[in-house]
């Protein structure tokens, strides 16, 4: 997963109640960015809110014990696993069925593509718009022309993002 992440431009941080030996080790391994260490709850949402105040960050943080719930509330977006504790997933914007963190990066992967998805959908209904108001203003095109043009366009659109649910 921080593999996945890394190629798609993401910067991973390990934030952990544990021994700061054990987390340096693991974050090292697994070629996470940085690591903090030895949280409480309260150390957790201190780390969340120094990286959400960097300018344009978007910050999803990944839990599954109790005293995650917090830091899981506090994130732009949260995932909580599974099998991780109730008050965990009852915090997360999103739960993953199982252990199975690959999700995470199926998850921002999709998410950019939707992003992608809806600029063209702006961008299709802003040209149009530009386009046909004035020739509606002008008597270029009758009523009926009008309500067919904007029924195509509203059909190019949504038929755009029914591109979303190919993509896995």
């Amino acid at each position: 997963l921080v593999q996945e992440l890394h190629a798609l431009g993401v910067r991973t941080h390990l934030l952990s109640g544990d021994a700061p030996e054990i987390v340096s080790h693991v974050a090292r391994a697994l070629g996470i960015d940085s690591a903090r260490a030895a949280l409480t709850p309260e150390g957790k949402i201190e780390a969340l809110r120094e990286v959400m105040a960097r300018p344009g960050s978007v910050v999803a943080m990944v839990g599954d014990g109790v005293n995650d719930a917090p830091v899981l509330a506090g994130a732009h977006v949260s995932v909580a696993m599974g099998e991780g504790a109730d008050l965990a997933r009852l915090n997360a914007d999103v739960v993953l069925l199982g252990s199975d963190l690959s999700g995470v990066a199926r998850a921002v992967r999709h998410a950019r593509r939707t992003l992608v998805v809806v600029a063209q959908n702006h961008r299709w209904a802003f040209t149009y718009n530009l386009l046909a108001i004035p020739f509606a203003m002008a008597g270029w095109v009758t009523p009926w022309m009008a309500g067919l043009g904007m029924a195509a366009s509203s059909l190019g659109v949504v038929l755009n993002a029914l591109r979303l649910q190919r993509a896995r």
